[in-house]
């Protein structure tokens, strides 16, 4: 599959990040969970964080709508808020059925420590940082996992968590995110020095929290008191 195409600021943001970019392929989450050996309790486990993490995701694609003048935008950013909470509703059916929880098992989760300050991190930033720092914050999600999901290859129907694989192959997810690229980068060319910089931060920060969900999953992350 061919690469995805990004601009300039989102590629100054990748190499500022390449550490944790790496970190999070390599992760033993990750790769149980493409070679097909992940137990249900880490995957289970991984699922419910998931699903709350969506629902700040959605929170932060609404206040980004906002931020736009151009009715086209902020259709995109509401439509891709949308899109989150259909995609949380799909897992509680799916793997709910499969994994033995529920969506009230979901509203009464605990977040883990990893994944309320990535939700507190995206959300903040959607509420208060520029625009393009809102952005640099969204966008290593969905680009990671596709990212991931250009290099699979073809998936094994056999395979325990074929579905989900297919989610992040899809073609429909791949131009989701170059279109979110492309409201990066064209945040970016309105923004000055100082602002770049801390969007630069804010991609990066986002990067490690990428590789601290997985790990989160890993370890079944729980408050030490």
């Amino acid at each position: 599959m061919t690469q995805i195409e990004y601009g300039p600021f989102a590629a100054r943001c990748r190499e500022a990040a390449v550490s944790a970019w790496k970190a999070s392929h390599e992760h033993p989450f990750l790769a149980a969970l493409l070679d097909g050996t992940l137990d249900d309790e880490r995957f289970r486990f991984y699922q419910m964080q998931d699903a709350r993490y969506l629902e700040a995701f959605a929170d932060a694609c609404s206040l980004i709508s906002v931020r736009h003048a151009d009715p086209e935008a902020k259709l995109w950013f509401i439509d891709a808020a949308r899109l989150s909470i259909v995609v949380e509703r799909q897992l509680h059916e799916e793997y709910g059925r499969e994994l033995d929880y529920t969506a009230a098992d979901i509203r009464s989760l605990t977040l883990t420590p990893n994944n309320r300050a990535y939700a507190n991190h995206m959300v903040a930033l959607a509420q208060t940082g520029s625009l393009v720092e809102a952005l640099a914050a969204l966008t290593p999600c969905p680009w990671l996992y596709t990212d991931i999901g250009m290099q699979l290859g073809d998936i094994d129907p056999d395979h325990r968590w074929a579905n989900w694989l297919r989610t992040y192959a899809d073609p429909g997810f791949v131009t989701y995110t170059a279109e979110l690229l492309q409201y990066l980068e064209q945040a970016a060319v309105n923004a000055g020095g100082r602002e770049l910089d801390r969007a630069e931060e804010a991609f990066v920060t986002s990067v490690r929290y990428e590789f601290m969900f997985w790990d989160q999953a890993w370890t079944r992350q729980d408050w030490p008191v």
